[in-house]
């Protein structure tokens, strides 16, 4: 009998645990990946696609990836290279041998993905600059895809670029605005997951590495400089991975534990709080004092749903599982 594989669509601004993550959709019985699209953030977007072909090429699969939005919306471009090295794959020499950009822009391959395969799933790895220019050309965007997965964003807790902000929230903070004021369904995976014992401890990376594939080797070798920058912004020892989080909560969605609805506003006028995702969780957005300021939110009627918890012995299952295949 032929398995139902789901479409999804990868947005990604392909660094190192980006490539884990397109690793385990590439690998998936679960899902047809029906592009990548890349994105500037991590790294520019000419290098996000060079690491996006290298993955795609490591995996031996046959998945387009078009090159996408080279800055933000409204900002300069600042990258992650103190994070997952100048390449973004830690510095170790990975390139493409044959593969190259498919002809044509992100925006256009969202669109037309979108329209050609209804209830497509899109996840976003990346600013949301990609998605929010789509639905600037086509608001009918947001109804037309089945889910809608942004690893971004710190609800509640404290950022990994500044005290309130999630890097991917924070590079392109109008983009993210749009995004989540579009009515799309989206499901924020926020960093916070990626956390605590969600983060890979020395004993799991060697039974990654105890598999003896390339997939394996690579995942651990592409995320050395992050795993560098993650102690010491963190004092957390180990290999934290939020896109594969992410990932494994698009495939199987009942990773996810606790999830609750909310209106979230992001940041865009401040210094301090530039990028930060703003939850309602209390429901105090109507009121008079706060709809004003929330208007553009409280239009849309679509919640956010957020997650703030999953299942991390089936997050690591799964990704030992995706890693497993020689």
């Amino acid at each position: 009998m032929n398995h139902h594989r789901r479409p999804i669509l990868i947005d990604t601004d392909t660094a190192s645990d980006d490539a884990v993550a397109l690793i385990m959709a590439l690998r998936s019985p679960d899902v047809e990946v029906k592009a990548i699209t890349t994105v500037a953030g991590n790294v520019a977007v000419e290098q996000a696609t060079q690491n996006a072909l290298f993955t795609v090429e490591l995996c031996g699969a046959d998945v387009p990836v078009f090159s996408g939005a080279a800055k933000p919306l409204a900002r300069e471009l600042q990258t992650a290279d103190w994070f997952h090295g100048r390449d973004g794959l830690g510095d170790h020499g990975y390139a493409p041998s044959v593969r190259t950009a498919s002809p044509g822009q992100a925006v256009d391959a969202l669109i037309a993905t979108a329209q050609s395969t209804p209830g497509v799933e899109i996840i976003t790895l990346g600013p949301l600059t990609n998605l929010a220019l789509a639905l600037e050309r086509w608001p009918a965007l947001a109804q037309s895809i089945g889910r809608c997965v942004v690893m971004g964003g710190a609800p509640c807790c404290e950022g990994n670029v500044t005290p309130a902000a999630e890097f991917n929230i924070w590079v392109d903070p109008e983009a993210a605005q749009s995004v989540f004021a579009s009515g799309a369904p989206i499901e924020m995976i926020g960093w916070h997951l990626s956390r605590f014992e969600a983060v890979l401890n020395e004993r799991e990376i060697q039974e990654v590495l105890a598999l003896d594939t390339p997939l394996a080797e690579f995942a651990i070798s592409a995320n050395s400089t992050a795993a560098a920058a993650y102690q010491k912004q963190t004092g957390e020892k180990g290999i934290s991975l939020p896109d594969p989080v992410a990932m494994a909560v698009l495939l199987e969605p009942k990773l996810k534990l606790e999830v609750s609805r909310h209106r979230v506003a992001i940041e865009c006028n401040s210094d301090l709080t530039r990028g930060m995702t703003v939850v309602d969780r209390l429901d105090v957005t109507a009121d008079p004092r706060n709809s004003v300021v929330w208007s553009d939110i409280l239009r849309s009627r679509q919640k956010t749903e957020i997650c703030w918890k999953i299942d991390v012995p089936g997050w690591k299952a799964a990704l030992i599982a995706a890693l497993k295949t020689k």
